[in-house]
């Protein structure tokens, strides 16, 4: 029992300091990208392509702050403009999905980095992934005619500190969290591991991971990234992938198909407190990721079945 502890803490420490190194720097950069005003200069770029998905050029601001930051500092913006223009159930579900799909950036995509994703493919499939979903839920509400009874804003944001001091703060409550979640997820692996549990989930989920092309050892890591975070199910994946215990196909695939689809709890009800339609933000979403990923899988198959 000491010898099972002792491993279960040392495997913790090990994915929670991976997570750290990681982190804490992008954290950083972000800071400083968030003071020299990266957020207003990106949203002169993307205000343009707002057209493209029905929103009004406004919202690209909304989208530069989840892109850069997170999607708390996305949904601040987003109330500060929402009163003065307010959208319909149509427009935020939209804006909501492609904040979904692509936000925090800097701080993931260095995670899906050290996981063996590159930047360029990161913030490709997640950038282009959520302006190609944006555009096609556009095309069906605009075509069909639905949704287009004026969205209800259940979410007001709390004052913040915005001082270097409230930033530190804050950053240093989300890392402690961060460490007890890690903590929760590696202890119930192993209990569901040692009861056996493990075996019938990998059997339930198996015909639909066969379709991506994941392997039933990167299973339980892509269900905790799905539900909970990519920050976590990449932490995950890192360590699993420095033991050698999944393989870079998988973990490719696992962390694509993350990048597209994470966080389904929280992520999910923050939107909802903007007034999104939840089939747009979540089985929309979770079947964009599905098809766009078994595509990817099936593509790199042809690839590697060429070059053998």
């Amino acid at each position: 029992m000491k010898q099972e502890i002792k491993m279960l803490i040392q495997r913790i420490v090990d994915v929670y300091w991976t997570l750290i190194k990681i982190m804490v720097p992008a954290l950083i950069v972000v800071k400083i990208l968030e003071s020299i005003g990266a957020t207003h200069y990106l949203s002169i770029v993307l205000s343009p392509l707002m057209n493209l998905v029905g929103l009004p050029e406004s919202m690209g601001l909304v989208w530069a702050a989840s892109m850069l930051v997170n999607l708390y500092t996305g949904m601040a913006v987003f109330f500060s403009i929402a009163l003065a223009e307010p959208l319909t159930v149509a427009q935020i579900s939209v804006l909501s999905t492609m904040m979904l799909i692509s936000h925090g950036l800097p701080v993931e995509s260095a995670i899906s980095k050290a996981a063996g994703l590159s930047w360029t493919y990161t913030l490709t499939l997640r950038i282009v992934g959520a302006l190609v979903l944006g555009f096609i839920l556009h095309w069906i509400y605009s075509t069909f005619s639905l949704l287009e009874e004026p969205s209800r804003i259940l979410w007001q944001p709390e004052k913040q500190d915005d001082s270097l001091l409230g930033w530190v703060i804050l950053q240093a409550q989300t890392l402690i969290l961060a460490l007890v979640i890690i903590a929760v997820l590696i202890v119930i692996m192993r209990l569901l591991e040692y009861l056996g549990i493990e075996k019938w989930l990998h059997w339930m989920l198996s015909p639909f991971l066969k379709l991506l092309g994941i392997g039933k050892e990167a299973a339980n890591i892509t269900v905790i990234g799905v539900t909970l975070g990519l920050s976590f199910g990449g932490g995950l994946l890192i360590e699993q992938a420095k033991s050698g215990a999944v393989s870079k196909r998988n973990i490719f695939l696992s962390m694509s198909f993350l990048c597209l689809c994470h966080s389904l709890i929280e992520d999910t009800l923050l939107m909802l407190l903007l007034g999104a339609d939840l089939t747009s933000i979540l089985w929309v979403r979770l079947l964009f990721a599905f098809i766009v990923v078994a595509f990817i899988a099936r593509i790199t198959l042809l690839g590697k079945e060429k070059t053998a």
